[in-house]
C-alpha cells in the first residue's frame, strides 16, 4: 500500500479533465468571433499537451506566458495543467525589463508568447536568453508556431500528470509595490483548495455565462474549474472597453463577472449604468485592491445586492475572506468597509509585533496558516523565513475585527505615512475623500516634507463633469479635516487624469510615490 496514492486528493489537474470531459456540444467559450464548446476546448487542450511534450516540457518543467485575450490562452491553462510544467504569467502592459528579470528569477525555459502582439518582446527576450523555447500561437518568425505544432496531432483522451499535492503549479511574482517583484510559489495543494472553497462558499449563480475583463492568462485560471463543474461558459473581452462590456452584458445575458475596483468606477460612471443593460447580472465578484465604501454604496443603489468580494493576496490566494451578497447590506453602511469573514479554510489572526493575538476590537496585522499558503518566495530564503515568522504567513495587511466578526483592513503596514510623529493610515483618508461627488479614484501616500518628515499627499482622478480647482481642494481638505482631523487632512491635493496599475489592477502606490521621491535619499517603500 502506498498511503500518498491511496489518499491523495484531487489537485486542479483532476478537477479540469473531470470537468472538460463532463459536457461536449455545450458552449464553453466566447470570444471575438469564435464560440467553442467543451469538446473542442478538450480537444485542443490534448493537441497542446501533445505539442508541449513534443519540446521536451512537462513535470516541472518552466513555462511562461505572455498573450492579450484569445481562445488559444484558455487551453493553453489546461495544456499547462495536464503536463504539469510550472506556470508563470508575464503582464501584457509590462516592460521589457520586468519581463526580462522575471525570467531570470523564474529560470523559464520556454515562453509561449501571442505572435500579433507580442513577437518583438519575444525576440528580444530570446536575444537575451538564447536557450529560451519560443511557442507562438501562430506564425511567427522568432520561434515555433504552437498552433501549427498541435494540429500535427490526434486529440486523446485527457490524462493527469505524475504530481503530488506539494507538487509546483505556478511562480507567480507579486506587483513589486513595496521592492522587487517575489516569485511566489504556489503548489497544486493551493488551487485545489482555493477551488474547493470557490465551489463551496462563493455566490456563483444557478446558469453560469461569466465575462471576463481583465487578462485571461492572469483571472481565468482562477476561476476555471469552478466554471467547467457548473457547466458555464467564458465570454471574454479582448479589451476592456465600457460600451463593450456593456453590450456583451446585454446580448449575452451574462450572470456573473469579475472586476476589479478600479473597473468598476468607469462602469458605474457610465450613462449605461442605469439603462437596464445589468439586469442580467446575478454576481459581481470583486477583489485585487480595497474598494471605496462610497463607491460601493452607489453600486448597491444602482444594481442591489449583487456583489461579492473575495480578499487574498498571491502568497494565500483569493480567499482569505469573503463577504457574501446580502452581507453588502445599505441598511448597515459601516459594513461596506468590511473585507467579510474569514474563510474556514484557514485560520486568521491579528498580531502585534511579538507574534501575540491583539486585544479585542484592536488592530494587529492579519496572519493566516492552513493549506491555502504558498510553499515560500523563490530563491529568497530570507524574505520567506521573515513571511512566515512564528508558523504563521504575515500578510502586510493591518486588520480589526467587529463585534459580529467582520474583517476590516486598515491599511498596509508598508503604506502607513508617519508625519510628526503621528501614524496616518491612508485607506483611512482615501475612503473619505471616496465620499465626495467630485472624485472618481483616489489614492493617498506620504510625501517628503522637511518640517514633519512625511506630509500627507492625495492624488485624484474627477469623476467626469467635475472640475479641479483651488476651491475643490480646500473644500476636500476641509472634508477629510471634518471626518478624521486635521493630522490625516492632505496637505495638498493632485489632481490627474490616471492612475497607474499594478499587473493585477491594484493602485500602483510604489510608482505614484516615487515622483514625489526622486532625488531624495530615501527609498520608495
Amino acid at each position: 500500500m502506498n498511503p500518498s496514492e491511496l489518499y491523495q486528493p484531487p489537485l486542479m489537474p483532476h478537477l479540469l479533465v473531470e470537468g472538460l470531459n463532463r459536457y461536449n456540444d455545450e458552449p464553453c467559450l466566447y470570444l471575438g468571433d469564435t464560440v467553442a464548446s467543451y469538446k473542442d476546448v478538450r480537444e485542443s487542450t490534448s493537441q497542446m499537451v501533445q505539442a508541449l511534450q513534443s519540446q521536451g516540457l512537462g513535470v516541472g518543467s518552466r513555462v511562461a506566458i505572455i498573450s492579450a485575450n484569445r481562445p488559444e490562452v484558455l487551453s493553453n491553462i489546461a495544456a499547462m495543467q495536464l503536463t504539469g510544467c510550472i506556470g508563470t504569467p508575464l503582464h501584457p502592459l509590462g516592460a521589457l525589463d520586468d519581463h526580462i528579470y522575471i525570467l531570470e528569477a523564474a529560470e523559464i525555459e520556454a515562453l509561449v508568447f501571442d505572435p500579433s502582439v507580442f513577437s518583438e518582446i519575444a525576440g528580444a527576450l530570446k536575444a537575451r536568453f538564447p536557450d529560451l523555447k519560443l511557442l507562438g500561437f501562430g506564425p511567427n518568425e522568432v520561434g515555433e508556431d504552437y498552433m501549427a505544432l498541435a494540429a500535427q496531432f490526434e486529440p486523446e483522451p485527457l490524462e493527469v500528470p505524475d504530481i503530488g499535492p506539494e507538487s509546483l503549479a505556478s511562480v507567480n511574482f507579486t506587483g513589486g509595490t513595496t521592492g522587487k517583484p517575489k516569485g511566489v510559489m504556489s503548489p497544486h495543494r493551493v488551487s485545489a483548495y482555493m477551488t474547493q472553497v470557490q465551489l463551496a462558499e462563493w455566490e456563483f449563480p444557478e446558469e453560469v455565462r461569466m465575462l471576463f475583463a481583465t487578462p485571461l492568462s492572469h483571472a481565468a485560471a482562477a476561476f476555471f474549474v469552478p466554471i467547467l463543474q457548473k457547466g458555464g461558459a467564458f465570454y471574454v473581452m479582448q479589451g476592456f472597453d465600457i460600451d463593450e462590456f456593456y453590450n456583451m452584458v446585454k446580448e449575452h445575458q451574462i450572470t456573473c463577472t469579475f472586476l476589479v475596483p478600479v473597473m468598476l468606477y468607469f462602469i458605474m460612471d457610465s450613462p449605461r449604468a442605469t439603462d437596464g443593460s445589468m439586469d442580467s447580472m446575478e454576481t459581481i465578484f470583486y477583489g485585487a485592491s480595497p474598494m471605496s465604501p462610497a463607491r460601493l454604496q452607489e453600486g448597491l443603489e444602482k444594481w442591489g445586492q449583487i456583489f461579492y468580494q473575495c480578499f487574498g493576496q498571491s502568497e494565500c490566494p483569493m480567499v482569505i475572506s469573503n463577504m457574501s451578497r446580502k452581507d453588502h447590506d445599505l441598511a448597515k453602511p459601516e459594513r461596506l468597509s468590511s473585507a467579510g469573514r474569514p474563510t474556514p479554510w484557514v485560520q486568521l489572526a491579528l498580531l502585534d509585533q511579538d507574534g501575540n493575538r491583539v486585544p479585542e476590537g484592536e488592530p494587529g496585522e492579519i496572519c493566516v496558516r492552513g493549506p491555502l499558503v504558498m510553499a515560500g518566495y523563490k530563491d529568497m530564503p530570507e524574505q520567506t523565513a521573515e513571511a512566515f515568522e512564528g508558523n504563521w504567513l504575515h500578510t502586510g495587511d493591518v486588520g480589526k475585527f467587529d463585534d459580529e466578526g467582520f474583517l476590516y483592513i486598515v491599511d498596509r503596514t508598508k503604506d502607513m505615512i508617519v508625519t510628526g510623529g503621528f501614524n496616518v493610515f491612508p485607506r483611512e483618508v482615501e475612503d473619505v475623500l471616496a465620499t465626495h461627488d467630485a472624485v472618481g479614484q483616489v489614492v493617498v501616500v506620504g510625501v517628503p516634507d522637511e518640517q514633519w518628515g512625511e506630509a500627507v499627499k492625495a492624488v485624484i482622478v474627477l469623476k467626469p463633469g467635475a472640475e479641479a480647482g483651488d476651491a475643490l481642494e480646500n473644500e476636500l481638505q476641509a472634508l477629510v479635516k471634518e471626518k478624521k482631523g486635521s493630522v490625516q487632512s492632505p496637505k495638498s491635493i493632485d489632481f490627474v487624469a490616471g492612475i497607474p496599475l499594478t499587473p493585477v489592477g491594484k493602485p500602483d502606490k510604489k510608482a505614484v510615490k516615487a515622483q514625489y521621491w526622486e532625488g531624495t535619499d530615501r527609498s520608495v517603500g
